[in-house]
């Protein structure tokens, strides 16, 4: 068994990731991340960005 990856995003925690075969799979925790949850990624590092693009704070940093 793999080990997981949470992924925060500003401090707060978005989801966790888990090798899933050759591939990442993603597990949400929390709004608005359920867009992801089961999603797959090549790195745990790609899940992270798909997470902070759905980020709220992110529309505030522009």
């Amino acid at each position: 068994m793999s080990e997981p990856f949470i992924v925060e995003i500003w401090g707060e925690p978005a989801g966790i990731v888990l090798r899933d075969g050759n591939a990442f799979r993603f597990h949400a925790t929390a709004r608005p991340f359920f867009e992801l949850d089961g999603t797959q990624f090549t790195t745990p590092g790609h899940a992270r960005l798909a997470a902070a693009r759905l980020s709220p704070a992110r529309v505030n940093a522009r």
